[in-house]
């Protein structure tokens, strides 16, 4: 197993037993050496799992104290960067199951095609509520331009469009731009997400591109607020 791979396993076994109580909130994780020698595999690589960890907001590390175990009841959704729901389930360990609710042709809303500059909206239209213990946390939908990706088989559409799009097309993901807002759901949503009518949700909108810059697709992520917390990196600057 590689390094990469094996840092990832350790994060996701430590993911698991938080989530299962073994490790409960409040609590401290094993020491780094602890950890070492249960895994057998270096300390750089068990920093590594707890840098994930820390990043996925299950655990803080506190000088003099060791990594403690954070409430998890709220999922981390970074900002920053392009991470697609399949991974954050496999990151978190999350054991999310995924809806098809429709997957169909359909046009790139006006607006988007102004703002992005393109005159073919012919586009595959996903739409898929995401589901933690059987509880509705997230509706996405995707439009994806069919000049770019033709078709998209029903069983991608429940897996990893992104796993499709990188390693069977091929497609080079470089960026996105992403906005958030806090608005009332319309009605279909809300019954999606089974919230009360006209319930606040938290909407994610994403342009996303290709290395060669070219738009190909956009989504709408549609959170339970009461299920997600959303995490970004930020450095501070030097002073001028």
């Amino acid at each position: 197993m590689d390094t990469t791979a094996k840092y990832l396993s350790i994060a996701q076994d430590l993911s698991s037993k938080i989530k299962y109580g073994q490790y409960p909130v409040g609590d401290k994780l094993p020491s780094e050496a602890a950890l070492m020698r249960l895994y057998g595999t270096s300390r750089d690589t068990i920093r590594k799992a707890l840098e994930e960890l820390t990043n996925n907001g299950l655990i803080q590390k506190v000088k003099g104290k060791g990594s403690i175990v954070l409430n998890t009841s709220r999922f981390t959704f970074p900002i920053s960067g392009i991470t697609t729901f399949s991974e954050l389930n496999q990151r978190q360990q999350m054991h999310a199951l995924t809806k098809i609710i429709n997957l169909e042709e359909r046009a790139l809303p006006e607006n988007i095609a102004d703002q992005v500059a393109v005159e073919q909206r012919a586009a595959t239209f996903v739409r898929r509520l995401r589901q933690i213990e059987q509880e509705p946390i997230v509706v996405d939908e995707d439009y994806i331009l069919k000049s770019i990706v033709p078709h998209i088989p029903r069983s991608v559409a429940e897996s990893s469009l992104y796993k499709y799009f990188e390693q069977e097309l091929n497609l080079d993901i470089a960026y996105a731009t992403k906005s958030i807002t806090v608005e009332p759901g319309d009605d279909y949503t809300c019954q999606l997400l089974n919230l009360p009518a006209k319930s606040l949700v938290v909407i994610v909108r994403s342009l996303t591109y290709l290395a060669d810059t070219s738009f190909f697709q956009y989504t709408t992520s549609l959170h339970r607020p009461d299920r997600f917390k959303f995490t970004d990196f930020a450095r501070r600057s030097a002073k001028l």
